[in-house]
């Protein structure tokens, strides 16, 4: 089977000879951790770590490549310049290409806040829409029409994608995520109450402005997935209680999926950190047929989902990164506790979320094999 038979396969609950290895991958401090402790230095990418840590395990099969992507920018143009406001001993306070003003730690530079580099902690002091006069500017930011928001070379990427063995996934921001991104996150939560107008106002742009470079995309490739951003859950509770979720995001989440569904898109998935239990039977009403990365520390047991939702909804990621960390038995545990998920089809396990720093590379290599070895790569 090719790699994007066997991953569609397995999010749709069919049948395959093997389940894709996708065990995750670190970011930077990540990285210089397992730089010191074995991983050659000439080894940096996600994909040739995970091959690295797949042969030190035992593996001998030949992993397939993920080759190229259809990216569409659906970042603001042009973004706010980055700067550096004012330097302390050990924090600064930066302008980020959003136009958010916040503190953030002396060992990073601007780019951490527009690429995922590694994690940075940070303080939002002002968020670039705080009126009415700010929303207006906001929105000339964002042409859906703008050729330039399409991959250099779009027609003959297009053209090359066309017969390829992998997947590729498209990915947005849904509309809670970049509300957040434009008023703050304590702000976005009040103004549902206090100033609904422009929440509508700022919804129905960006459910018409998703939705067109959508159509655009089409034009000229159809993805195996549409993907979402959303992060909207705490610990133990959604950001907003489902009602809100249903009465001012359903209707977007539907809308956007009916365009994908429409186009031939077979996996429409969405993307929150925290505890989505109450989120879950209110994505499969939108249409979404998978998810992640369905964070254990967040209280999210993905067995008693499946027992629950069946084959309505798919997972990817899932495995409790703070096994990985303690090794040993904690790490054999976990690997036993999603086997009847793996089993059951409809599931790709991995780290659930990025590999954090406390992760050493014996105990990610030990991990890599296990998830090979469940996944019949081993």
């Amino acid at each position: 089977m090719t790699e994007c038979e066997r991953w569609l396969n397995t999010l749709l609950f069919k049948t395959t000879d093997r389940i894709p290895l996708i065990p995750g991958g670190g970011r930077k401090s990540t990285r210089t951790r397992w730089h010191s402790e074995g991983l050659p230095d000439e080894i940096d990418d996600t994909s040739s770590i995970n091959e690295y840590a797949y042969e030190l395990a035992g593996g001998k099969l030949k992993l397939p490549k993920i080759g190229k992507n259809f990216a569409v920018d659906e970042r603001m143009k042009p973004m706010f310049e980055e700067k550096v406001i004012e330097k302390n001993e050990h924090t600064q306070i930066v302008q980020d290409w959003k136009g958010n003003i916040c503190e953030i730690s002396n060992e990073f530079t601007t780019e951490y806040l527009r690429n995922p580099i590694d994690f940075v902690t940070r303080r939002w002091i002002k968020c670039p829409v705080e009126s009415q006069a700010d929303w207006e500017g906001m929105k000339t930011r964002y042409n859906p029409d703008d050729i330039s928001r399409l991959p250099e070379n779009h027609i003959q990427l297009a053209d090359e994608l066309r017969d390829r063995d992998w997947h590729v996934e498209l990915h947005f921001s849904g509309p809670f995520w970049q509300l957040r991104e434009w008023v703050g996150f304590e702000n976005l939560c009040i103004m549902f109450y206090d100033n609904p107008k422009l929440i509508r106002d700022m919804l129905n742009f960006w459910s018409d402005y998703i939705a067109a470079l959508l159509e655009n995309t089409f034009k000229y490739i159809i993805p195996d997935c549409f993907h979402i951003s959303e992060d909207m859950a705490y610990k133990g509770f959604s950001m907003i209680s489902p009602d809100m979720v249903r009465r001012y995001l359903l209707p977007i989440w539907k809308r956007w999926g009916d365009i994908a569904r429409s186009a031939g898109v077979k996996i429409y998935a969405i993307d929150s950190d925290g505890y989505i239990g109450e989120l879950i039977p209110i994505w499969i009403e939108a249409g979404f047929n998978c998810c992640d990365p369905v964070e254990v520390a967040a209280g999210n047991d993905i067995v008693e989902f499946r027992k629950i939702y069946g084959t309505k909804m798919a997972f990817r990621c899932g495995f409790d990164k703070r096994c990985i960390a303690d090794g040993g038995k904690a790490l054999e545990d976990e690997t036993k506790r999603i086997m009847p998920v793996i089993k059951n089809g409809g599931y790709i396990p991995s780290c659930d979320h990025g590999v954090p720093q406390d992760v050493s590379w014996q105990n990610y290599v030990k991990y890599v094999g296990l998830i090979a070895k469940s996944t019949g790569w081993l």
